[in-house]
C-alpha cells in the first residue's frame, strides 16, 4: 500500500481492512484491538478483530449519517479505547470532523471549546465524561454514549445490536464502504493544543497532513518493524495531536495495539502487552530515569559495579565509540545480566521508545539507550501533524531530534527559528485567522522554537522562543534546560526557573519532605559548578503542591503552565530578591 495515493484516514483503514482480513477471518493473528482494562485484577480482557472494527465503523457512520452534513463537528470525549479509535473514523466516513478532547480539561476549557466550535454531535465514553459537558451543550446537539447510563441517551450498543444479533455478519467483508469523496486537503479533525497561556486553539488537520506524517515516519518503521506484526501499547491520550496519529501508523503497519489502562499500572501491561513500539512524552521517561536509577544508586559491590559498566560501555555504543577486546567481554556480561532483566520487566520484546511533544534531557536519554531500552526523541507540534522529525534506529544522536522527515522541509529563519513547510502543516486555526496569519507566512510555518541543523543533517533544539529567561544584563537563558538538569534529582519532583529582568536566577522545587532540602541544596550547588554563570540557580523556595493538570498548573501534555504558577507564587519568588 502507498500512502501516497490513498485520499484520506478512512481509505487508510478500509484498504487496510480488506488487506488483512480477505479469507483470513478466523485466525487470531486477525485481533486488532485489545481493551486491558481491569486485566491487573485478573480480568479478561475483551478484543475486536478487524472485522468486529470494520463492521461497528460501517454501522455508526451509517448512523452518523443520517444526523450530520459534511463538515459537521463531532466531540469525541474518551479515556483511551477501541471505540475511540472506532468513533473518530466513523464521524469522518460520515463526513464529519473530529473534536478530540481530553478528559483532564478544565471546567472553563470545556465551556470556550464547546462554543467555539459548535458540534452536531458529542460522543461521551460514560456518565463521569458526560457530567463534564453537559452544562455546555446544546439541546440540539445529538448525545452518544459508549457505555450506557441513561435512557435519553442513545448507547452503542442499540446503533449495533440491529447489525449483530446475527454471528455471520461479523464476518462480512462489506468492501467498498468508505466514503470516496473524501480528499487530502479536507479537514480530518480539529485538535485544540492546550497552550501554556489563554484560551486552547483549535488545530485544523487534514488527511493528507496526517498521512504525510506516516509516510515520513517509514525511515524509523522499516527499521523497527522488518517484516513482523508490532505491537503497539496506547497510553498517552488519544486526543494528544502525538498519540492521534500514531493511530493511523498502526493501521498502516496492520499492528496488534493494545490500550493501558493508565499511567500508575502502565509496567503491569507492559509485561502482558509485550510491545515492540511505545510512544510517550518526556515527562515519563524523566519519571522511568529517576526510578531505575534510584534502584540502581542502593546496589553495591559487584552489581555495583556491573551496572556502571554497563552504562558507560552502552554510552560508548550509542556514541559509536569502538570498544577494546577486554570491553567487549565486559559488554557481553552486561548484556546478558543486566540489560536483559531490564528488557523483561518492559515485556522483553520492546524494539523502542519514542519520546516527542517536548525536550528529552540528554543525560536521560543517553542512560536508557545505555541500559537496552532504545529511546528515539522526536520533535513536531500539534500544528504540524504532529512530527517534524525524529532519530533514527542505529543513528541515534541523543543530542538531537533526528533528520526532518522526507516528507517535510526545514529551515532555519535569521533569527534561529525553525520553519517548517510540508503537507503535514495544519491548515489553520479554527475561527483565528489573524492567528493563522502570524504564525504561516507564505507557506512556511514559524514554531517559535529555536534551532540548528548540524553537520550529520540532524535538527537540534536550543530553545523555546517565547520562553527564554533575558535577565538585567540581556543575557538569553533557557529555563527548560535548567529546570530538566533539576529533576534530574530523585528528590525533585517537579521545578519552575524565574529570573526575567532579574540579577540572578531562583527556581521553585516541589519536593515532599522538608529534610530534602539540605539535600538540595547540595544538588543545586554541585549542579550551578556544570552551568554557566548566568544560568546558576541562587536561590530556590522548596514547596510540597504538585504541579498538576486539576490544579491548572500543568497542561494536558504535561508543560508548565508558567503564567498560572506564578499567579500563585510570584510573591515567593520575589521575596527571594
Amino acid at each position: 500500500m502507498k500512502l501516497k495515493e490513498i485520499n484520506s484516514l478512512v481509505e487508510l483503514f478500509f484498504k487496510k481492512f480488506e488487506q488483512v482480513t480477505l479469507n483470513n477471518f478466523e485466525k487470531k493473528e486477525n485481533i486488532f484491538l485489545i481493551s486491558l482494562k481491569g486485566k491487573h485484577k485478573g480480568d479478561k480482557t475483551f478484543s475486536y478483530s478487524w472485522g468486529e472494527t470494520n463492521n461497528k465503523i460501517t454501522v455508526l457512520s451509517n448512523y452518523l449519517k443520517s444526523n450530520i452534513s459534511k463538515g459537521d463537528r463531532c466531540i469525541l470525549l474518551s479515556e483511551n479505547r477501541p471505540e475511540w479509535l472506532i468513533s473518530d473514523i466513523a464521524i469522518m466516513n460520515a463526513g464529519g470532523v473530529t473534536v478530540p478532547l481530553f478528559t483532564t480539561y478544565s471546567e472553563n476549557d470545556y465551556k470556550y471549546i464547546i462554543n467555539d466550535c459548535k458540534p452536531k454531535v458529542c460522543i461521551v465514553s460514560n456518565i463521569e465524561q458526560f457530567k463534564k459537558i453537559k452544562n455546555y451543550i446544546q439541546d440540539e446537539t445529538i448525545l452518544i454514549s459508549i457505555e450506557p447510563f441513561n435512557q435519553n441517551i442513545v448507547c452503542f450498543n442499540k446503533i449495533f445490536e440491529k447489525v449483530f444479533h446475527d454471528k455471520s455478519n461479523e464476518l462480512d467483508p462489506m468492501k467498498n464502504l468508505y466514503n470516496q469523496k473524501l480528499k487530502r486537503n479536507d479537514l480530518a479533525c480539529i485538535i485544540y493544543t492546550s497552550g501554556t497561556t489563554g484560551n486552547p486553539k483549535g488545530v485544523m488537520l487534514s488527511h493528507g497532513g496526517i498521512l504525510s506524517n506516516c509516510e515520513g515516519a517509514k525511515d524509523i518503521l522499516d527499521t523497527l518493524v522488518k517484516n513482523e506484526k508490532p505491537v503497539f501499547l496506547t497510553w498517552l491520550p488519544l486526543s494528544h495531536s502525538y498519540e492521534h496519529t500514531v493511530q493511523y501508523v498502526q493501521i498502516f503497519l496492520g499492528a496488534k495495539v493494545y490500550y493501558a489502562e493508565s499511567l500508575e499500572k502502565l509496567l503491569l501491561n507492559m509485561a502482558v502487552a509485550q510491545p515492540t513500539i511505545m510512544t510517550a512524552v518526556p515527562r515519563f521517561y524523566q519519571n522511568l530515569y529517576n526510578k531505575i536509577f534510584f534502584n540502581f544508586s542502593k546496589q553495591t559491590g559487584f552489581k555495583k559495579k556491573l551496572i556502571e559498566s554497563t552504562i558507560l560501555l552502552g554510552t560508548k555504543n550509542l556514541n559509536n565509540e569502538k570498544l577494546n577486546f577486554k570491553e567487549k567481554i565486559v559488554n557481553f556480561f552486561c548484556e546478558k545480566l543486566v540489560r536483559k532483566k531490564i528488557k523483561k520487566q518492559f515485556g522483553g520484546k520492546l524494539k523502542a521508545f519514542v519520546s516527542g511533544g517536548g525536550a528529552l534531557e540528554k543525560k536521560i536519554g543517553e542512560f536508557l539507550n545505555s541500559i537496552g531500552l532504545p529511546t528515539l526523541q522526536g520533535y513536531g507540534l500539534t500544528e504540524t501533524s504532529p512530527v517534524v522529525s525524529c532519530n533514527i534506529p542505529g543513528k541515534i544522536k541523543i543530542e538531537t531530534v533526528g533528520p526532518p522527515f522526507k516528507t517535510n522541509e526545514i529551515k532555519i529563519a535569521n533569527d534561529g527559528e525553525i520553519l517548517v513547510r510540508g503537507e503535514n502543516v495544519m491548515l489553520g486555526y479554527w475561527n483565528m485567522k489573524k492567528e493563522t496569519e502570524e504564525i504561516i507566512k507564505d507557506g512556511w510555518l514559524h514554531t517559535g522554537d529555536i534551532g540548528e541543523i548540524t553537520k550529520d543533517g540532524n535538527l537540534k533544539i536550543t530553545d523555546r522562543k517565547k520562553e527564554i529567561i533575558v535577565n538585567i544584563g540581556g543575557d538569553n537563558i533557557s529555563p527548560s534546560k535548567i529546570e530538566n538538569l533539576l529533576c534530574l534529582n530523585e528528590k525533585i519532583k517537579q521545578s519552575l526557573v524565574y529570573g526575567d529582568k532579574k540579577t540572578y536566577l531562583v527556581a521553585l522545587i516541589v519536593s515532599e519532605i522538608d529534610e530534602n532540602k539540605k539535600d538540595i541544596e547540595a544538588y543545586i550547588e554541585r549542579l550551578n559548578k556544570s552551568l554557566s554563570s548566568v544560568e546558576k540557580v541562587k536561590k530556590f523556595k522548596l514547596i510540597k503542591e504538585e504541579f498538576t493538570i486539576d490544579n491548572g498548573m500543568l497542561t494536558p501534555t504535561l508543560k508548565l503552565k508558567r503564567k498560572k504558577i506564578l499567579e500563585k507564587y510570584k510573591q515567593d519568588l520575589e521575596k527571594l530578591y
